[in-house]
């Protein structure tokens, strides 16, 4: 009977002197998750858009963002050249502000090399300098936006007048120099 009482007072013992979970000031480490936010979704070719988002329990200084989308590259390309495909050595990236977790990007499209097509496209926002194909769908977000044409009408750039005449005058002069050279 004594061990019985003893066993029990051991077993309350331990009992209350374990923290309760959760209890004891632990907080548990966030999930880590990354996400992305378009500003406008629907957009004319050469407008600004801003993206913004959130990292959280990732270590990292910067996120990495490429877009996919009509006549681009399926693994993704950088957001400032269309023609070079992520994961070779040219991502777009965004600064993460380590206090608080955030990052945004100002992605102005009218100044990229490549052409954006009026259609729908996805911006991509990895933690780590992959590809579409190869990045960690935890460490993945993507905001989908839809361009539409240019809303500023194309110019074109009138040729001088003059420029014909001076190229019918040097012909007719190397014509006759090469004449005289004969001669």
């Amino acid at each position: 009977m004594r061990w019985a009482i003893l066993l029990v007072a051991v077993v309350i013992s331990w009992a209350i002197c374990q923290p309760v979970a959760g209890f004891a000031g632990e907080v548990p480490p966030p999930k880590p998750g990354i996400t992305i936010t378009a500003s406008p979704t629907t957009a004319h070719i050469g407008d600004t858009i801003i993206l913004n988002g959130t990292v959280t329990g990732i270590n990292t200084i910067a996120v990495y963002l490429f877009v996919t989308g009509p006549g681009l590259d399926p693994r993704g390309v950088s957001l400032e050249n269309l023609n070079i495909a992520a994961g070779h050595g040219l991502f777009t990236t965004a600064p993460v502000h380590m206090e608080d977790g955030t990052w945004s990007y100002t992605w102005d499209t009218s100044v990229i090399v490549g052409t954006l097509k009026p259609g729908d496209y996805s911006v991509y926002v990895v933690g780590s300098p992959l590809d579409r194909l190869r990045s960690n769908p935890q460490e993945t977000a993507v905001a989908r936006i839809s361009f539409m044409p240019s809303d500023i009408p194309e110019t074109e750039t009138p040729v001088c007048p003059l420029i014909p005449l001076l190229a019918a005058g040097m012909a007719i002069i190397l014509f006759c120099a090469t004449r005289m050279g004969r001669a």
